[in-house]
């Protein structure tokens, strides 16, 4: 009987190398986030206040109010709107974050695994923005999008979540694996010029 592999939503697009402008430094770095799980989390009805406190227990954290990121023990909340979060974590990969959550979070939110659905990037670099202009219609400025800053938008048409870990010049983005092709070819086609470097 063979056994069923996992393949990255960039199997076969996303090569190790450098592409675009061969001079000077990378304008924009591209890492495929491998090892996190995702999981979204949405408060049931008059659970607010309990699953707040569920999750301050578990998890060390309050949750988001709003688009931010808030990080925890081995889990990071991410708001996507009211009531409602994408759990994030690189120690709970696959899908034993939602399990974990459901586990935990038992009667008081719906959890759903996201981590087979979505694909995420990280570009950083020093013209990342520059790049994300192109395409992404929100301000990526650090005095509007600062660290711990997310986002639910669309870039190149093509639904994301944006968040920031902290480094001004790196921006996570979630997109579903089905346009991973897509979006391969938007930033192919933009970060070209700037020069960029794919990384293990």
């Amino acid at each position: 009987m063979s056994k069923l592999v996992s393949l990255s939503a960039f199997h076969g697009i996303a090569k190790p190398g450098r592409y675009g402008k061969a001079d000077g430094g990378a304008g924009v770095t591209v890492i495929e986030r491998t090892d996190l799980g995702l999981a979204s989390v949405e408060t049931r009805k008059g659970q607010d206040e309990a699953l707040k406190a569920a999750v301050r227990e578990a998890y060390g954290l309050d949750l988001p109010e709003g688009s931010t990121v808030a990080h925890g023990k081995n889990v990071s909340f991410i708001g996507t709107g009211p009531g409602q979060w994408i759990a994030v974590s690189a120690t709970l990969q696959n899908e034993a974050l939602a399990e974990d959550l459901a586990g935990k979070l038992k009667g008081l939110a719906s959890v759903s695994d996201q981590s087979s659905g979505r694909a995420v990037v990280r570009l950083g670099g020093p013209r990342v923005r520059d790049v994300l202009a192109k395409g992404l219609a929100i301000d990526l400025d650090p005095r509007v999008f600062p660290a711990g800053g997310a986002a639910t938008s669309t870039l190149s048409h093509m639904g994301v979540l944006v968040w920031r870990e902290g480094d001004e010049q790196a921006y996570d983005i979630a997109l579903f694996r089905s346009v991973a092709a897509s979006f391969w070819r938007w930033l192919d086609a933009s970060a070209a010029e700037f020069g960029y470097e794919v990384a293990r």
